[in-house]
């Protein structure tokens, strides 16, 4: 679910070198997980991921403010690790993938809270349901990647989102409403940034 990934504008807080514009970062998807979770009945903790995503980062170091994030999710990459399950909820009962192939995020707005920690806020779209989501950044590390040998920045990203606020309210209560999203990168300096 969510672009909540999105989320590695906190970087450019830890950076040491002001920048004078926002400068683009790629996602290492070899070292990265969208991943969610949701109770069930009480019983267990289901967990699943989504395997195919894309984003855009823009990180101004000087002025965080002016960093952006968009996400795309490719729904039918969705892969809780059991095939009757995932075809669930790619039906009509839940995501509706034939219909609605995509979910998107685009940031609004990012602002510092606390040492090392950004919140992000922006537009989640989902099953053409646009709604506003919070995500919460926590840089993990920015500096220097000692293989890639360019600037590099690790980050961890969280937020609850309702899926009955995306019109997929089947089994709520019984099965929880609220999902939990988190996402887990690397970025490296995109080699198109001089």
């Amino acid at each position: 679910m969510i672009r909540i990934a999105a989320s590695a504008l906190a970087l450019s807080l830890l950076a040491g070198t002001a920048a004078a514009e926002p400068v683009a970062f790629d996602f290492d998807k070899s070292h990265a997980n969208l991943a969610f979770s949701y109770n069930h009945l009480g019983y267990s903790t289901t967990e699943g991921r989504f395997g195919d995503w894309d984003g855009t980062l823009l990180i101004d170091k000087e002025t965080p403010a002016n960093s952006s994030v968009e996400f795309t999710i490719d729904v039918n990459s969705l892969d809780t690790f059991f095939a009757d399950r995932d075809a669930h909820f790619l039906s009509a009962d839940f995501f509706d993938a034939g219909k609605y192939p995509q979910a998107t995020f685009k940031s609004t707005k990012v602002e510092e809270i606390g040492e090392n920690q950004l919140e992000v806020t922006g537009d989640l779209t989902i099953k053409d349901i646009t709604k506003p989501a919070t995500l919460i950044v926590d840089v993990t590390t920015f500096g220097e990647h000692p293989m890639a040998k360019k600037e590099a920045a690790g980050f961890a990203v969280s937020t609850v989102l309702k899926r009955s606020d995306y019109g997929m309210d089947m089994y709520v209560p019984y099965i929880g409403d609220e999902v939990t999203v988190t996402f887990h990168a690397e970025s490296l300096k995109s080699d198109a940034t001089n």
